[in-house]
C-alpha cells in the first residue's frame, strides 16, 4: 500500500494540474475558431480516443436503457456544462473562470440541502458560503479593469448547475458500468447532441487551421481534459475519501490565476486579489468540518 503512495499523489497533482489549465486551454482555443465548432471537434475527437481505449481495456459498452439513460445523464456534464463555459471564454479570463468554477461544491451542497433534502450543512458551512460570495464581490469590484462581464458570469453559473445536475442524476441511475464505459458512452451522446447545433452555426465553420495557441488549446482539451482527468478523476474517487478529492477545489483556482497571469497576461488587480484570498478561505471553511472528520477517523 505504501508503494502506491507515490503514484496516488503523482495521478492526484496530474488531475489538479490538468483541471488548473483547462481554463487557458479553452480559451486558447476559442481565439480563432467558433467556440461551438471547436466543442464539435473536441468530443468527436474524443469519443473516438476513447472508444479505441475501451476496445484496449476490453470494457463493454453496454446499450440497455439503463446505461443510456445513464450516457445522457453523463453527457449533461460534457455537452451541457462544457456548452456554457465555452461560450463564457468570451466573457470572462481563465483565472476567473476557474475561480466561478470552484464553486460548484458549494452550490452541489445547497442543493443537497435545501431541494434534494440528501445533506445538511451546518453553521461553518454556511459562513464559509457567505465569505466566499462576499470575497467574490471584491473580484468582481474592478471589473472594467479585469475584463468581468456579468454575461460570462451567469454563463459560468448555468455551467456549474449542469455539471452538479449531471452527477446527482449519473449517482441516482446507478447503473453498473466501469468508469471507461460510463466516460465513453457519455461522449458519445455528446458529440452525437452537439451535430443538432451545426445548422446554426454553418456560416462560422473553419475554413484554415488556428495558430499554435489555438491548436495547443485544442488537443489539450480534447485529450486531457477529455480523456485523462476523466480517468485520473474515476481512478481517485476509488482510492480516496470524497472530502480529499474535492481539496482540488481550493488548489485548481489558485493554480489557474497563476498560469494565466503568466501564459497569457491576464491582469489581477490588488482588489482582485484580495477576493480571491477572501474566496478562498471561504471555500476552506465549508470543507473544514468533512477534512476533520476524515483526519479523526484515521487517528481511531
Amino acid at each position: 500500500m505504501k508503494s502506491s503512495l507515490p503514484v496516488t499523489a503523482s495521478i492526484y497533482a496530474l488531475l489538479v494540474l490538468i483541471w488548473a489549465t483547462t481554463p487557458l486551454a479553452i480559451v486558447w482555443s476559442v481565439q480563432e475558431v467558433h467556440p461551438m465548432w471547436v466543442l464539435i471537434i473536441r468530443y468527436f475527437g474524443a469519443s473516438i480516443i476513447a472508444l479505441f481505449l475501451l476496445k484496449l481495456m476490453r470494457d463493454p459498452l453496454p446499450f440497455d436503457q439503463t446505461s443510456l439513460k445513464s450516457y445522457v445523464a453523463g453527457s449533461l456534464n460534457l455537452i451541457g456544462a462544457q456548452l456554457f463555459i465555452y461560450l463564457a471564454a468570451n466573457y470572462l479570463t481563465s483565472g476567473l473562470m476557474a475561480l466561478i468554477f470552484g464553486f460548484s461544491p458549494l452550490i452541489a451542497g445547497l442543493i443537497g440541502h435545501v431541494i434534494l433534502k440528501t445533506q445538511r450543512l451546518i453553521w461553518l458551512q454556511w459562513l464559509g458560503m457567505a465569505i466566499a460570495v462576499s470575497g467574490l464581490t471584491f473580484v468582481f469590484a474592478d471589473s472594467a479593469d479585469s475584463k468581468i462581464n456579468p454575461i460570462g458570469v451567469v454563463l459560468m453559473l448555468i455551467s456549474i448547475v449542469s455539471y452538479i445536475s449531471s452527477i446527482f442524476w449519473v449517482k441516482q441511475i446507478n447503473a453498473p458500468l466501469s468508469p471507461m464505459s460510463q466516460a465513453a458512452g457519455s461522449l458519445l451522446v455528446s458529440a452525437l447532441g452537439s451535430v443538432l447545433m451545426i445548422p446554426f452555426i454553418w456560416q462560422h465553420m473553419p475554413t484554415r487551421l488556428p495558430g499554435t495557441e489555438a491548436m495547443i488549446g485544442f488537443v489539450f482539451t480534447m485529450i486531457m481534459s477529455s480523456i485523462v482527468a476523466m480517468l485520473c478523476y474515476f481512478w481517485l474517487i476509488r482510492r480516496l475519501a470524497a472530502s480529499t478529492v474535492s481539496l482540488s477545489n481550493v488548489m485548481t483556482p489558485v493554480i489557474a490565476l497563476v498560469l494565466g497571469a503568466t501564459l497569457n497576461h491576464e491582469h489581477i488587480s490588488p482588489n482582485a486579489f484580495f477576493g480571491i484570498v477572501v474566496v478562498m478561505f471561504g471555500i476552506v471553511m465549508y470543507f473544514w468540518k468533512e477534512w476533520r472528520e476524515q483526519y479523526f477517523s484515521k487517528l481511531h
